[in-house]
């Protein structure tokens, strides 16, 4: 039976230096030596999990096969290490202190007065250790925030501890901070993240390697200078510098000598095969074609609401040898008369998830403009709704068709809330929500697809059933199917019972398809989503024949 051993990975200086895919590229790369690896996220902060907060704030909603809902950051993990990860590889805050009062009135304590020392650190001990397994060499755990937070002590403590209970060489720490550069003075400045290891080994941990944020790489005479005052030797100072993309980050680890690093100090062997990155950087900078893909959402003002499906866009120019150019288009704007200037030039239109009503009406504009204009559409969960409902109203002679999301006292509710199927399956307990009472009614996590043969959808999985990962509470009201099917809108995607519509399509559309479900969480850079694949050789046909002449 191995004995895991475990990177801790924490970040000083300030917030966004990008500890996610710092430790997704050295997990990426520890794979690449042929060990076993899986990634853990902790977030200090008191939410009892990301389903319920703002995108504004926090970004997108990371769904997991078995249905947690966490953060953007296991998104990373996936696609850099090809691994699945489960509700056992994220804890909040909230979580953690959940738990403890739970056995407090349990009586698990035998009454004695509950503390952050033992019971909260020990209990994030706990959430450690149930990540790793008896088949797993290396878990690298993410410590969210930034050092000094005051919510982010107990885990900080926690760590600590750990490696005291585990024992040193199987335990190690890597700080990330950032070296600025001042224009003014025209030098890189190292007090930041000298105060930054300052305040880490104030708590108690020593790193063993510093990660360095920056613009260019840095010189030895400040890695030594780091080295000195941070009390580590100076091959323990890496640059960690800004790239094109994100996939470059593996390969520039790499040069650095990061994962050898690693390896050394918890006595690792074998040498990476790091040449799928360099195949798949080599693809990704060396594009033969590009296409325009636009965006159609609420959350625009942030990107990184939208993170998972700007990736897997990414991905799916890849066979293709294609760059794809992304615009957020904010569904808000869209109205009749301004269609031709925002969605004009496109080469495809994609609709994501969402909830609510705000944007809706200008989604189902955009969904009619990419059918009336023959021009390659996906719809992705509620983008699958506005393309029912614009369907339904333009199409199949029902012009006051609707969700019940957004129109409850609508005539013709096209999508409703199938409150029936979700208490039947809560008995069962096989609805994946947990936690929060807004969870309650969403169907989440993954779920199985039967697909109907000769179908876009069949051609683009060439399999016949499939599992997809969901994250919504509406659903296609069955009571119209037959009239749309008549009226020329294909099912092309079923649950195993036929209870619920999984996919749609439009057979004499060039590509026109929605799913309910979000395919962007199971698509890596390694192995491209096959509906992404084929919507952006659908956007890359439509470029070339309106290009081509006369």
């Amino acid at each position: 039976m191995k004995k895991t051993k475990f990177i801790f990975v924490t970040g000083g200086v300030l917030s966004s230096l990008g500890k996610g895919l710092a430790a997704a590229s050295i997990g990426a790369l520890l794979k690449a030596r042929g060990l076993s690896v899986s990634l853990q996220k902790l977030d200090p902060y008191l939410n009892l999990d990301p389903g319920t907060m703002s995108p504004f704030q926090h970004g997108e909603v990371f769904v997991t096969d078995d249905g947690a809902e966490t953060d953007l950051d296991l998104g990373h993990y996936e696609r850099f290490v090809g691994v699945p990860m489960s509700h056992r590889n994220t804890y909040t805050a909230g979580r953690i202190f959940t738990q403890v009062l739970n056995k407090e009135r349990q009586g698990a304590y035998l009454g004695g007065t509950v503390q952050v020392i033992p019971h909260v650190t020990d209990e994030v001990k706990a959430a450690i250790r149930s990540a790793a397994s008896p088949d797993l060499d290396v878990l690298l755990v993410e410590i969210g925030g930034t050092v000094g937070d005051i919510e982010g002590q107990p885990f900080l403590e926690a760590i600590r501890q750990l490696k005291n209970d585990l024992g040193k060489n199987r335990c190690l720490y890597i700080h990330l901070t950032l070296v600025p550069y001042l224009k003014t003075s025209g030098e890189p400045k190292s007090k930041p993240t000298q105060h930054s290891v300052k305040e880490l080994r104030s708590i108690g941990i020593q790193p063993d390697i510093i990660l360095c944020r920056s613009e260019e790489p840095l010189a030895q005479d400040l890695k030594r200078k780091i080295a000195l005052f941070c009390d580590v030797p100076q091959d323990a100072v890496f640059s960690a510098v800004d790239v094109r993309n994100i996939y470059e980050v593996p390969l520039t680890f790499h040069r650095e000598g990061i994962d050898n690093k690693v390896a050394r100090l918890l006595r690792f062997k074998g040498v990476p095969d790091i040449t799928p990155w360099r195949r798949l950087n080599e693809r990704l900078n060396n594009p033969r074609h590009e296409v325009l893909i636009g965006l159609v959402g609420k959350y625009v003002a942030l990107g990184e609401s939208y993170k998972s499906l700007n990736e897997a866009l990414t991905h799916g120019g890849l066979e293709s040898q294609c760059r794809v150019l992304i615009r957020h288009v904010n569904a808000e704007e869209l109205k009749p008369r301004n269609l031709e200037r925002h969605l004009g030039e496109l080469d495809g239109i994609l609709i994501p998830g969402g909830f609510g009503d705000r944007g809706v009406e200008g989604m189902i504009l955009a969904a009619r403009f990419a059918r009336e204009n023959k021009r390659p559409f996906f719809g992705i969960c509620l983008g699958m709704q506005c393309l029912v409902v614009e369907f339904a109203r333009n199409v199949a002679g029902l012009p006051e068709a609707a969700s019940e999301e957004c129109n409850p006292q609508a005539r013709d509710k096209v999508i409703y809330l199938m409150t029936g199927w979700y208490n039947h399956r809560a008995e069962r307990h096989e609805t994946r929500s947990h936690l929060s009472d807004l969870g309650g009614t969403m169907r989440l996590g993954s779920h199985p697809c039967r697909l109907a043969s000769g179908t876009l959808a069949h051609r683009a999985y060439r399999e016949t059933e499939i599992q997809e990962r969901h994250r919504h509470r509406f659903e296609f009201n069955n009571a119209y199917l037959d009239l749309l099917s008549r009226k020329g809108l294909k099912f092309c995607g079923l649950s195993p019972d036929k209870a619920l519509v999984e996919m749609v399509e439009l057979p004499e559309h060039p590509w026109f398809l929605g799913c309910q479900f979000h395919p962007e969480f199971k698509s890596t850079p390694m192995k491209p989503h096959p509906l992404f694949r084929d919507f952006i050789k659908a956007a890359l046909a439509f470029r070339q024949a309106k290009a081509a002449p006369a």
